[in-house]
């Protein structure tokens, strides 16, 4: 048996329950790039791989995460996943995701390159289920790191092999998502994404900035706080480094020395 989940996060959780639960052993993949925002077009080619690479290397400029890039390889993930698969006709691959763009996105994307493994392929979705919390609360996920692991354990019962009319479906619904090409990307319901424009979020970060600098960590942490529905905060950076393009933004500091230098500030007009 082998997992695949879309997040860090995930992994450890899923980590803690193989602990409890001999049954679920298996090696852990974690597909690490985002797939609920940025370009999508032509993705499965070299092209449109590399165009989505040179994105994130524009996004992650200047951030703690510089070196992500280089250390995301989704494709040579799934490159060797297939060929375990292709050598051992006994593996199964289960499919983990929470009620977020960014799981069933990572889904589409990848279930998209294994419709030649059909019956292998598992599902967990767990969408719109309640669980219990710390405190013995009911409460609805979104996403898989919120649930205890004693918790986790029942999810298994949902397990079921992705049907052939889903490897029809779900690719082609995948393949209109990418030529839609938009960057920023919601899930509506179900296995539903719709597309937004790249400035959707840009509401939420100018509520957080005042005419007065703050550090550019507070805005971003403020702005995370207060939004219903998450983004990264890189992504947030990034559009913060564009608002400051506009006008609409004043930035102070020296994006060398990183993040914790830079200071925020509306740009006010002057008479």
């Amino acid at each position: 048996m082998i997992h695949i989940v879309f997040e860090e996060a995930n992994k450890t959780i899923l980590e803690q329950v193989i602990g409890m639960d001999p049954s679920l052993a298996g090696d852990i993949i974690c597909i690490k790039d985002d797939y609920a925002v940025g370009p999508l077009e032509a993705i499965y080619e070299t092209a449109g791989y590399q165009a989505r690479k040179a994105w994130w290397e524009q996004v992650l400029e200047h951030s703690p995460y510089t070196q992500e890039v280089d250390l995301v390889n989704d494709k040579l993930a799934v490159h060797q996943l297939i060929k375990q698969m292709e050598e051992d006709a006994d593996i199964e691959v289960w499919v983990w995701m929470g009620q977020n763009a960014h799981d069933v996105c990572g889904y589409y994307w990848v279930i998209s390159q294994f419709k030649d493994f059909a019956g292998r392929i598992h599902v967990l979705y767990l969408n719109n289920l309640p669980f219990f919390n710390e405190k013995g609360n009911i409460f609805y996920p979104t996403h898989l790191h919120e649930i205890q692991p004693k918790e986790f354990i029942k999810a298994k019962k949902l397990a079921r092999p992705i049907s052939l009319s889903e490897f029809e479906v779900d690719p082609d619904e995948w393949k209109k998502i990418c030529n839609e090409n938009d960057l920023v990307r919601f899930l509506e319901g179900g296995k539903k994404i719709i597309g937004k424009e790249v400035e959707y979020y840009d509401k939420y970060i100018l509520s957080q900035v005042h005419t007065e600098p703050q550090k550019l960590t507070k805005i971003v942490a403020n702005t995370l706080n207060k939004m219903p529905v998450k983004t990264g905060d890189v992504f947030l950076v990034w559009r913060i480094k564009a608002l400051a393009a506009i006008n609409k933004l004043v930035i102070q500091g020296d994006w060398e020395k990183g993040w914790k230098d830079i200071q925020v500030q509306i740009q006010t007009i002057s008479n």
